[in-house]
């Protein structure tokens, strides 16, 4: 099955690196550029990828804007961005995350990174193994008073709540399931229970709620 790809980014040398490298597989397929965030709204709505690579500062409309335009919690169709910037601490990351990013990565990752990336954006899983995800989420849960705890979160057993504080921890499925001594389709099972409880839409919705709740801190 090909995966659907538009790339967003206001440098065209970019864009077309980006499009080399992801067309290089025989699985995924760049049906779109955008220059800018508006154009990457009109070409992801106009094309629906399974994944949009998404730049953060853009022309006309943002990158984060234009993200929240695509997978914000109001849209009932979202189509999955990906997020990737040049800073590795860069608020506004952490932004296009709250405002529905699917995850980011560094623009100088390693073009096989890239490559699983969007496969991994593309299955409905959100990116949040990298240590600069981790990095990048207790900086900037850090500026703020966290929120009450949702009521949702009273719900999770003992193992599911034990399964959100590895997956904010970056943690894969599989790291996981090592870590507890379980099987793989074990944690797979625990961490959908635990988005339908706490109603995300996917892991990198629930490590920011996760974070922003105060049920994990920085540092710790």
């Amino acid at each position: 099955m090909t995966i659907r790809v538009v790339v967003a980014d206001d440098q065209a040398v970019v864009r077309a690196g980006f499009r080399t490298i992801l067309e290089s597989e025989v699985d995924i397929e760049v049906v779109a550029e955008a220059a800018d965030g508006s154009a990457a709204v009109t070409a992801a709505r106009r094309h629906r990828p399974d994944v949009v690579l998404m730049d953060v500062r853009m022309p006309v409309t943002d990158g984060i804007a234009a993200t929240r335009e695509l997978a914000g919690a109001s849209v009932a169709d979202p189509v999955p961005v990906l997020v990737i910037t040049t800073f590795d601490l860069d608020e506004y990351v952490f932004a296009a995350l709250r405002a529905g990013a699917s995850g980011f990565l560094l623009k100088d990752t390693e073009p096989d990174d890239l490559v699983a990336a969007v496969r991994v954006v593309a299955a409905g899983d959100g990116l949040v193994a990298p240590a600069v995800t981790r990095r990048l989420i207790a900086e900037f849960s850090r500026v703020s008073e966290p929120p009450p705890v949702p009521g949702a979160l009273a719900g999770l057993t003992e193992r599911e709540r034990e399964i959100l504080l590895l997956v904010a921890k970056g943690l894969s499925n599989t790291e996981i399931a090592d870590t507890l001594v379980v099987s793989a389709s074990t944690v797979k099972t625990h961490v959908g229970n635990v988005l339908a409880k706490l109603g995300c839409r996917d892991r990198v919705q629930a490590v920011v709620l996760a974070y922003e709740s105060g049920v994990v801190r920085p540092g710790r």
